[in-house]
This record gives structure tokens, C-alpha cells and sequence, in this order.
């Protein structure tokens, strides 16, 4: 794969606490990864969700559903993003 030219940037905002995760900081191959398991990577959760590695799209919804970000529908996620 392509080297990230943003790697040192993007790993200063990385939040995933998953060690032996090769990806981090490569946000590109992160999505990807996550995307085919029905997922979002660990920068969409709260810190006390990240570390519990539940990054299902039910989680996600279940952290923000009732925000500001949740009923102003900033956050759209793709159609084939859809919880089982």
C-alpha cells in the first residue's frame, strides 16, 4: 500500500489503544478495514468505548443517538454502512 504523507499528523489524533493495530495513523486503510466488518474505526467512539473495542455500528448509535450531532444529522454514514 501506499505510504500515508500524513501519518505524523494523523497519529497525533489516532485514539486507538489496540497495540499490536498496524493501521494506525493510516485513517485510509483504517476505514477500509473496519468498513468490511460493519464497523467505524476508534476515533468515532468516546474514550471509555474505544477501550472496550465495540466498534459496531449499534455502539456508535448508541453513544451519540439524542446529541446535537445525532439530530442535526452532520454525521451520514454510507449506505452500506448498516447495523445487523
Amino acid at each position: 500500500m501506499k505510504q500515508c504523507d500524513n501519518l505524523k499528523d494523523n497519529l497525533a489524533f489516532c485514539t486507538c489503544t489496540y497495540e499490536p493495530c498496524e493501521r494506525k495513523g493510516k485513517c485510509c486503510e483504517c476505514l477500509r478495514y473496519h468498513q468490511k466488518s460493519k464497523e467505524l474505526p476508534a476515533c468515532f467512539f468516546p474514550k471509555e468505548v474505544e477501550k472496550t473495542y465495540d466498534r459496531s455500528l449499534r455502539r456508535f448509535l448508541q453513544c451519540y443517538k439524542g446529541s446535537e450531532v445525532y439530530k442535526s444529522r452532520i454525521m451520514r454514514l454510507p449506505d452500506n454502512f448498516t447495523s445487523s
